[in-house]
C-alpha cells in the first residue's frame, strides 16, 4: 500500500500548466504570435544579445523549434541577429522597436491571463503561490529564470530596421 496522494502535485502541475498554456496559445494567435515566439521574445526582452540555444534552454523548448520561432521573429522584424564578439559559431539576438511594442502587447494578454486563472486565491495566496513555485522553478531550470545584461555579448547596436 502506499501513502502516495491522487492527484499528485506533479500531475496537479501539469494540468494547471497545460490549461495556461492553451489559453495563452490560443489568446497570442490573435497577436500572430505562438508560445514559442512570445518566449523568444521575452527572454530577449529580459536579456539581450542570447542565443537561439539559450532561449531554448530557458523555455525547455527544443533548439530546433526554438529556432524556426526565432527566424519566423525576423524574417517579421521583431528580432534580429548580431555576431557574437568572440564565437563565430553564435549569433546574438535582440529585439526590435516592433519587436517590443508585440512583446508588450503579448505580456498584457500574459497577465490578464494570470489574473483570471488565479483570481479565486488572494493576494496573499499568491505570493505564495508564487514563491513556492519559483523556488522549485529555480532549483530544476535555474537559467529559466535569469535575466539583465550578459558580460560575454556585446551591447546591440542601433537598431537598423
Amino acid at each position: 500500500m502506499t501513502d502516495t496522494v491522487f492527484p499528485t502535485i506533479g500531475y496537479l502541475a501539469w494540468q494547471f500548466s497545460q490549461n495556461i498554456a492553451g489559453r495563452l496559445e490560443r489568446e497570442l494567435r490573435a497577436l500572430d504570435l505562438t508560445l514559442a515566439q512570445y518566449n523568444a521574445l521575452i527572454h530577449t526582452v529580459r536579456t539581450p544579445g542570447l542565443s537561439s540555444a539559450d532561449i531554448a534552454r530557458r523555455s525547455g523548448i527544443t533548439a530546433q523549434s526554438m529556432g524556426a520561432a526565432v527566424n519566423q521573429l525576423i524574417g517579421r522584424g521583431l528580432l534580429r541577429r548580431e555576431p557574437h564578439p568572440t564565437s563565430r559559431r553564435s549569433m546574438c539576438l535582440f529585439v526590435t522597436e516592433e519587436g517590443h511594442a508585440a512583446s508588450a502587447r503579448a505580456d498584457t494578454v500574459a497577465g490578464r491571463i494570470e489574473t483570471e486563472t488565479t483570481s479565486l486565491f488572494s493576494s496573499g495566496d499568491n505570493r505564495t503561490l508564487h514563491r513556492l513555485l519559483y523556488r522549485l522553478v529555480e532549483e530544476l531550470n535555474p537559467d529559466s529564470l535569469a535575466s539583465g545584461a550578459r558580460s560575454d555579448v556585446m551591447a546591440p547596436r542601433e537598431d537598423r530596421s
